[in-house]
Parts: structure tokens; C-alpha cells; sequence
């Protein structure tokens, strides 16, 4: 269900555009986090030092928090051509880098947004978009004869068995879609044991 999952960039991509003798690269990855975000960014400039600019986009999580940046061009000409890219494409804990080269001809406000967004939707074509899946999680002590039992109501990837712990009883921490989680709420009832958590 919607409410499940959502989808992120499976894999790198990149394209290339040439506009007026300007050159456009753009490098779109997956990204979990800002910090790894900005580990793509400053590698665009490391690997490109002679670019004339490192224009970006991300997004992130669900519902996706949004960033982009113009680095240097018009305002409105190149990170949210970029950002509309992704959102077009539907994927988040995505980032993507378009680095340019001035070719000598200005190409106006209209000429670097199509250029922008249009290299970063070529990139994007070339991206697979993979379901992750958000949970929330129970903890539940079992005792040691219903662990099977339990153990039956653990079907990934809707409901996982993220830990256990062995003492008197087992302590299990389950990771529940949300659509799945008042069905183990009932199982786990059934079998007389109580969840604690979010």
C-alpha cells in the first residue's frame, strides 16, 4: 500500500547536454541523509574543479524535505528546474549534481531552466526506482514456548524481526508497515502477549 513505501533512486545515473557550446553534466545518486547529500556534491567539484558551476537538487525521506541551489546562476534557472526533475520522476533520498561549463553564449533565464532540468531528467530515465519501506516498531517479551508462534507472525518484508534478545524470556524487536501493524497488534493479542512502542 501507498502508505507503505515509497520510492527512491536505485542506482547512479548521468547524462550530458551540450547548449551553445555549453556543456551540462548532471550525476543524479541515491542519498539516505543530508550528510551523504553533501558527500555527492563536494565529489561533483573534485572530480570537475574546471566546471563554471555545481548546480543542485535533493530529496529526502518521506514526506520528502526539499533543497535546491542555483550556485551562482539566475535566480529560479537551475536548482528548481532540477528539483522539478525529481519530483516529476517521484523518487526521494535522491540528489542530483549538474555541473557546467560556459560555452561563451548566454543562453537566457528560459535556455539554462530547460537545460538544467532537461539533463537532469535525461539522468533520470536512466534511474531505477526501488520501494523502501517505512516502519514502525513493537517490543514484545516472549516467552520461550510461543517464540514459534511469534515467529509465524514475521512475514518480510511487511513485518520483520529486527532483534532478539535471550534471557528469561526473549525480548523481539518487529518492524511493522504501517497497513500491517493492527493485524500483529491481533496475532500478537492471541497469543497473550502485550507490544510496548511506537
Amino acid at each position: 500500500m501507498a502508505e507503505d513505501a515509497y520510492d527512491v533512486a536505485g542506482a547512479a545515473a548521468a547524462a550530458e547536454l551540450r547548449e551553445k557550446g555549453s556543456r551540462f553534466l548532471a550525476r543524479v545518486e541515491p542519498a539516505r541523509d543530508e550528510r551523504s547529500a553533501k558527500e555527492r556534491l563536494a565529489a561533483m567539484a573534485r572530480e570537475h574543479p574546471d566546471a563554471t558551476h555545481y548546480c543542485w537538487a535533493w530529496r529526502l525521506g518521506s514526506p520528502a524535505g526539499e533543497r535546491s541551489a542555483d550556485a551562482g546562476e539566475p535566480i529560479g534557472t537551475a536548482g528548481e528546474p532540477i528539483l522539478r526533475a525529481l519530483r516529476g520522476a517521484g523518487l526521494s533520498d535522491v540528489v542530483a549534481v549538474v555541473a557546467r561549463w560556459y560555452g561563451g553564449t548566454n543562453l537566457g533565464r528560459g535556455g539554462l531552466a530547460r537545460a538544467y532540468g532537461g539533463v537532469a531528467r535525461l539522468a533520470l530515465e536512466e534511474v531505477p526506482a526501488v520501494p523502501r519501506w517505512r516502519y514502525e516498531s513493537l517490543e514484545v517479551d516472549v516467552p520461550y514456548d510461543r517464540l514459534g508462534a511469534l515467529e509465524r507472525l514475521v512475514q518480510p518484508p511487511r513485518v520483520e524481526l529486527a532483534n532478539a534478545e535471550y534471557g528469561s524470556r526473549v525480548r523481539c524487536s518487529l518492524r511493522v508497515v504501517p497497513s500491517r501493524r493492527a493485524a500483529l497488534e491481533e496475532g500478537l493479542a492471541a497469543l497473550g502477549l502485550a507490544p510496548e512502542g511506537g
